[in-house]
């Protein structure tokens, strides 16, 4: 049949591939590896849109390259489900999220299917597997042995909308990242795992990695590393003192013009020095009310609202106690202000006015005095004030605790006896427990502090009475160490063989969302930076390199929503033009990291190359097989490598420029090589044969290969379905260049006359300097600005230029 119709052989294909393993992968320590890696997708009630795939088609051209290249692949998938998105999802549609979710992950699959990827789906993983987040709930119980996880009751951001506690990472301009809902400050007991220990680690490391530069500086800002100074103020009267205020400064320098002290209106102090007076003559607050009002009006206002460099700056003094300068003794008034984080440093800044705009607005506005003392050496000035250098991080310890039910249990029990005591590893997992009511109970508690059947157990260490842990792990747990279990998904006894973790890792490729660049990517190198330290793990960085996908946007500029109600679903897309469309339309969009509306109209354009490439191949084959029935020599002809002159050469630049793109990943451009190609192969060439077209069996072969990657469902009709073959074409091997053939025959000589470009002309390539000299010396238009003035030197530049110098 002449005409190409990709719904029943895209399906036909996908079969085959299924059933013969085409894409199941083994370690082989006889080739080299290349591990290709998807950010795995949220399974959200919504579905795949078009731009979703937009990176899953990248992995796939770039895997199936490489994989026909000689190497090793590794290209799995899984589902990353557990979280608030699939718990407020299943609350909203009164469905439990166990059985949304599966719902969820069957659509996504049977979406992700009908494109025809090279997944390995005997390796596919679910963070919602028991079997899974055992492994999970262990590698947190390494981290509590090491003392890597601990309890806080300091005050955390909560989501009055989410009902939970966040991350840092999870809030965005002062609001929850998941539904826009502002922050508040709330104190609480939760599990937090001690990421500052890393910090120097994961901003030193970045210099290894092969990422997009805004993507490392995002992780370096958000560290946000600080060298200065810790500094003693004594806190007290003229005539004693009664503790230590600690204080961080990166402009030590300035200490002599030190005139006032403030602290967050979280610091500890606050509360230290509450009741006034004290016994003995001690320091107390005296004001200490109207400090207390500040300070719990503060907790309303967001970490971005009290820095914001705009907003006016209200603070309240401490009256009395005062500060004492270690540097010159002076007393210093101490003020309450919320410009001032607890996060930040010490939560205490010695204000400096004349070199501090902050301080000085603040200063301005309550008439305190500003001091022009002289700057003075760093040394020195640490020295003076008995401080000592220091290093500071804006990065915080992670938030690792949620309130609420779609997480994975944290696998502690408290004891009265006992404390804190982690559950045994025979013991895992600590499965979630079934439950009919599963909304969050807005107390600081999650849903499962009221199964009594599940919370109440026996102390794994003393054998007495004992609750569990109702906490549970953030949406970010299972994501932290997920590529790893792809190396050995089914291994029961550990997350992952060392012997196969050491073949795979690290990941090669690692594509997904610039938006991730500073949480699921800080908190994956934290986790497997300490799974190295513990010897688990063979290296210590999980993603050598980084490919962000840009968005496909709506035709109308805006981001696909079903609020504009401009969602395309890829099934329809499929449905209506073919997979292997989608798949070439999406890799010739644009660049790979910038944003690009959808366009059906360029959607046609590539249905119509792809079906030329199929009638174009078709009638090839019948024009062969005229050929070789009109005359047998010509199946020689129809042999050779060489055949079609131009051909020849173009073949084997098209095969050097599509390899390197795909490497690079410059998939558009890569696909504009095989259109200039085709258009080109499609001009007959008068051979003397009975209707020739101008490639020979292993050029069109050469140029299908080239094909497959992008359009594998047509690579793989043509390859058996009209040429022949009885093997897949998606493991040939990938045409290899020929560097004879693509050098050019001539190249444009620039001559250049005492510095001026005055011709410029075609030389034969590879020309030497003498015969360089002869040709250029013969132009007229060079004659007129030589001969008069005679020649002082030449120099010449192999198939670039010759530059002439006059005599004076």
């Amino acid at each position: 049949m002449r005409n190409y119709d990709p719904k029943k052989t895209e399906k036909k294909w996908q079969k085959y591939w299924k059933e013969n393993g085409i894409y199941n992968t083994k370690e082989d320590p006889k080739n080299p590896k290349c591990y290709v890696l998807d950010m795995f997708p949220y399974p959200s009630g919504e579905g795949l849109h078009v731009g979703h795939p937009k990176g899953y088609i990248a992995t796939d051209v770039y895997s199936r390259f490489k994989k026909m290249s000689g190497y090793n692949i590794l290209h799995p998938m899984g589902w990353d489900a557990f979280g608030l998105p699939a718990e407020n999802y299943a609350i909203k549609n009164k469905i439990h999220p166990k059985i949304s979710t599966d719902k969820n992950i069957k659509r996504f699959k049977k979406q992700i299917e009908r494109i025809g990827f090279n997944y390995d789906w005997d390796r596919e993983i679910n963070t919602t597997d028991p079997e899974y987040y055992k492994w999970t709930q262990w590698i947190f119980l390494k981290m509590f042995e090491k003392g890597l996880a601990y309890q806080s009751y300091e005050p955390i951001n909560w989501c009055p909308s989410c009902q939970t506690g966040l991350a840092n990472e999870d809030v965005e301009d002062g609001k929850c990242e998941r539904c826009g809902t502002p922050v508040i400050k709330k104190s609480m007991r939760q599990w937090v795992l001690k990421i500052t220990d890393y910090a120097e680690r994961l901003l030193e490391d970045l210099n290894k990695l092969n990422w997009p530069e805004h993507i490392k500086e995002s992780q370096r800002n958000w560290i946000g590393k600080s060298e200065g100074a810790t500094i003693k103020f004594k806190v007290g009267g003229s005539k004693f003192s009664t503790g230590d205020l600690e204080v961080f400064t990166t402009r030590v320098d300035t200490i002599f013009g030190v005139t006032y002290v403030v602290l967050s209106p979280e610091h500890p102090l606050i509360q230290e020095y509450e009741n006034a007076p004290r016994p003995a003559g001690e320091m107390g607050i005296t004001n200490f009310e109207e400090v207390k009002k500040y300070a719990e009006e503060s907790k309303n206002k967001t970490d971005l609202q009290r820095t914001n460099l705009v907003k006016e700056k209200t603070g309240v003094e401490l009256k009395g106690i005062k500060a004492i300068n270690p540097a010159n003794g002076e007393e210093l008034p101490v003020w309450v202000a919320d410009y001032v984080l607890a996060s930040y440093g010490t939560g205490a800044v010695m204000a400096v006015p004349t070199h501090d705009e902050r301080d000085a607005e603040f200063a301005k506005k309550y008439n305190l005095p500003v001091s022009n003392a002289a700057l003075i050496g760093k040394d020195e000035a640490i020295k003076i004030s008995g401080g000592k250098k220091t290093i500071k991080y804006k990065l915080r310890d992670w938030v690792f605790s949620r309130q609420r039910y779609w997480g994975e249990p944290i696998p502690l029990v408290h004891c009265d006896n006992c404390g804190v005591v982690p559950v045994p590893e025979k013991d895992l997992p600590v499965k979630l427990p079934k439950v009919k009511f599963y909304e969050p109970t807005g107390t600081g508690e999650s849903p499962l502090a009221t199964i009594n059947k599940w919370v109440n157990t026996k102390c794994p260490k003393c054998g007495g009475k004992a609750k569990r842990e109702t906490n549970t792990m953030p949406q970010w747990a299972g994501s932290s160490w997920y590529y790893l279990r792809y190396a050995d998904p089914k291994n029961s006894e550990v997350f992952a063989d060392k012997e196969k973790e050491k073949y795979w890792m690290p990941v090669d490729v690692y594509v997904g969302g610039a938006e991730h660049a500073t949480r699921h990517l800080i908190y994956a190198r934290f986790w497997h930076k300490f799974l190295y330290d513990i010897g688990e793990v063979s290296g210590k960085e999980p993603f050598m390199r980084l490919h962000n996908v840009g968005l496909v946007t709506a035709e109308d500029g805006r981001k696909m929503s079903k609020r504009w109600g401009n969602v395309i679903n890829p099934d329809d897309v499929v449905e209506k033009w073919g997979a292997d469309t989608l798949r070439m339309y999406e890799m010739f969009m644009g660049p790979f990291e910038q944003a690009i509306p959808w366009s059906e109209k360029n959607l046609i354009g590539l249905r119509r190359f792809l079906a030329s490439i199929f009638d174009y191949v078709y009638g090839w084959k019948e024009n062969y097989e005229k050929d070789v029935k009109a005359d047998s020599k010509n199946k020689e002809l129809y042999g050779r490598k060489d055949w079609g002159g131009e051909i020849s050469a173009d073949l084997n630049k098209t095969i050097k420029k599509v390899s390197e793109d795909i490497e690079n990943f410059k998939f558009n451009t890569a696909i504009s090589s095989l259109m200039i190609f085709f258009n080109l192969a499609r001009k007959e060439l008068p051979t003397g044969l009975v209707k020739s077209t101008p490639m020979s069996i292993p050029q069109m072969e050469s140029f299908i290969k080239l094909l497959a990657p992008f359009a594998p469902h047509l690579a793989e009709e043509i390859w058996q379905g009209i040429l022949g073959h009885k093997t897949s074409i998606h493991l040939e091997k990938w045409p290899v260049f020929d560097e004879e053939k693509i050098k050019e025959k001539t190249f444009k000589l620039v001559v250049q006359i005492d510095g001026k470009t005055r011709d410029v002309f075609e030389a034969p390539a590879g020309i030497s300097e003498e015969e360089a000299r002869v040709l250029t010396l013969k132009r007229e238009n060079v004659k007129k600005y030589v001969n008069e003035k005679g020649i002082e030197k030449i120099i010449f530049v192999p198939d670039k230029i010759i530059s002439i110098i006059t005599r004076p």
